[in-house]
């Protein structure tokens, strides 16, 4: 039997006589970003200078000079390339290779540190050492993200060294699957993927069936825009999700596990497929796991990117080779799932929590979070905010305090902090709904985000000022979903297609009062009669911002006026008399002659021939010319 206590113990020895640890993170964002030439050169640098150093931590190399690591993403995604170093507890931002050398010299060496690569908080005009002086990681809560940059996302010593598979073992060879069960019920775990069911009720669904064989799967099919959570956690700490697998397949009794995700995430399957393998040869996953007897093995499907197998029928539909389409339920998966046996399907958020549950305990852990959704959630933050990433933290903390504090406020249309420019945040992504000013102090929680027209969703959170067409927003979503719709049932197939097109004609000027008396109700029939997840939350962004910015759709549609200018048909270019100096450059660039005047006179625009392309304001050097 693989012996972790004693793998852990020679680690832990190993590391602490080594000088220096680099943790290079080597998530998409920062590899996109160029961190995998860093982490090169890092390699290069220490070999020129006779450095001693191990790149994947084994009992053997006690005393060498430097421990380096490509971690997952750390997060501060905006920030990136990340490099951290320990044990100084350093971390420098947007680290390009040619910054390397001087790295290696001044903090390698010589113990200083390089103010200009550090993060310099734009609100105090202070720089920060580490995460333990950044806002945007002290102010969080990261229990299941914690160890994604901490750690080489790829060895699987490295995971045993923070304690991993300890829990796995003890519920294989210690816990019954009622205990199991039992634990997670108490816990108040709720799934991470949109809906928020109890997972120890649905595992207990499963576990009660009787069948000898059982499936599970794990969906990592994250398809909202935005939203890169799963992705991250199977690229950063992929043996967590694992642990947590084994886990619930002993508490259910399933011992054939599949791990879906969309083929638009390569390095999350090299990551999770690396992780398999080495689970597999060390005894962890298999025909005999920790020597129990019992089996569980794991395989890796790639999914085709089609947003509606994230829903769970769509998904095994997928898996046995179909095409991805729902099916009406009941029977549900617990009964009838993959291959026509009992399945369990979780989101790798939900699962990658299980361990974490197992170790702290359920009481521990539902201190985290309100009473109805205990423990932490995470989100990616995108849009008009000065730090967009990946961030972690507790049910209960409120719509400000991410946007305001954690993403470190609203950026306004000319690139300031002005938290007052705020206009709305998407959350839950296609299938959420949008919040406004009114709700800054809403707490994310999965009741009072469903009260106020929103969902948790996945975790994508879009955050947007107030140059945001809100009626193009919800066009936006619409044309989403409308594309990703699997097309079986009339009311998702039909109905989305014909609500994208009242939006364009609502953008384009050509819509009446009937326009928006038929959207609104065509949205609430395709939100009740549409057969699966996808089709009924559908139509949430339209009705969300007709509920919350109805006079935005009224000047569209009875003043023929965007007034954001982001619908190019409602938009008005006019050119201010106190700016025009003359200059007749617009003039000149105009592409269908709609602008005249004479040299050091006011120029004027010909509504009726203008075509809204913008040319004109582009070209003016005076910002004489504005949209309205």
């Amino acid at each position: 039997m693989v012996n972790l206590d004693e793998i852990k113990k020679d680690l832990d020895k190993a590391l602490s006589s080594i000088k220096k640890r680099i943790i290079i993170c080597a998530g998409t964002g920062c590899v996109a970003n160029g961190s995998i030439k860093v982490y090169e050169e890092f390699l290069s640098i220490a070999k020129k200078n006779n450095f001693e150093i191990t790149i994947d931590l084994k009992k053997e190399d006690e005393g060498k000079d430097i421990s380096l690591a490509s971690s997952g993403c750390q997060g501060f995604c905006q920030m990136g390339p990340l490099v951290t170093i320990l044990p100084d507890e350093i971390l420098y931002t947007k680290v390009k290779a040619s910054d390397v050398i001087e790295i290696f010299e001044e903090s390698i060496k010589k113990n200083n540190i390089i103010d200009r690569l550090l993060y310099l908080n734009p609100s105090t005009k202070e720089t920060c050492k580490g995460v333990n002086e950044i806002p945007f990681y002290t102010r969080q809560k990261r229990i299941m993200l914690k160890n994604c940059g901490r750690i080489d996302a790829e060895s699987i010593n490295e995971y045993i060294r923070i304690g991993g598979y300890l829990m796995a073992k003890k519920t294989v060879l210690e816990m019954s699957s009622e205990q199991i069960c039992k634990e997670i019920l108490e816990s108040g775990l709720r799934g991470r993927g949109g809906g928020g069911f109890p997972t120890g009720k649905k595992w207990e669904f499963t576990r009660i069936e009787k069948s000898e064989k059982k499936y599970l799967i794990c969906n990592g099919d994250e398809g909202d825009p935005g939203a890169f959570m799963d992705r991250s956690v199977m690229e950063g700490n992929p043996h967590l999700l694992i642990e947590g697998m084994i886990i619930a397949a002993i508490a259910v009794g399933a011992d054939e596990g599949y791990v879906y995700v969309r083929t638009e995430y390569p390095l999350a399957v090299k990551r999770v497929e690396k992780a398999i393998k080495d689970a597999t040869e060390t005894g962890i996953l298999g025909e005999n796991i920790f020597d129990s007897g019992k089996k569980f093995n794991l395989h890796v499907m790639e999914g085709a990117g089609a947003f509606v197998c994230g829903e769970e029928t769509a998904l095994m539909a997928s898996v046995e080779g179909k095409r991805g389409m729902p099916t009406p339920k009941p029977p549900f998966p617990a009964q009838k799932g993959l291959f026509g046996k009992p399945t369990v399907i979780n989101n790798v958020e939900t699962l990658a929590t299980v361990p974490i549950i197992m170790q702290m305990g359920a009481n521990e852990f539902k201190k985290i979070g309100t009473p109805n959704s205990s423990g932490t959630k995470t989100f990616a933050i995108t849009g008009h905010v000065i730090n967009t990433g990946l961030i972690e933290v507790p049910f209960g903390t409120t719509i400000g305090e991410i946007i305001g504090d954690i993403a470190g406020g609203v950026i306004d249309e000319n690139g300031k902090i002005d938290n007052d420019a705020f206009k709305a945040v998407q959350i839950g992504g296609p299938s959420g709904g949008c919040l406004t000013k009114k709700d800054w102090n809403l707490p994310v929680e999965y009741e009072t985000l469903k009260a106020a027209g929103a969902m948790v969703g996945s975790g994508g959170l879009v955050v947007m000022n107030n140059t945001t067409c809100m009626v193009q927003i919800a066009d936006f979503f619409m044309q989403f979903t409308q594309n990703e719709s699997c097309g079986k049932c009339v009311p998702c197939r039909e109905g989305t297609k014909q609500i994208k097109a009242m939006l364009e004609d609502i953008r384009n000027g050509n819509s009446n009062q009937e326009t928006l008396n038929h959207l609104k109700n065509l949205a609430k029939v395709v939100q009740k009669a549409s057969l699966c997840g996808l089709g009924k939350t559908a139509p949430n962004p339209v009705l969300s911002t007709l509920k919350n910015f109805e006079d935005e759709y009224h000047s569209h549609v009875f003043d023929k006026r965007c007034h954001t200018g982001q619908c190019a048909n409602l938009t008005i270019y006019e050119i201010l008399d106190d700016k025009c100096v003359g200059c007749s450059a617009c003039s000149r660039k105009c592409p269908v002659g709609a602008i005249t005047g004479e040299l050091k006179k006011n120029y004027k625009i010909n509504q009726s021939l203008c075509i809204k392309c913008g040319v004109c304001q582009q070209t003016c050097k005076f910002g004489a010319i504005v949209k309205k």
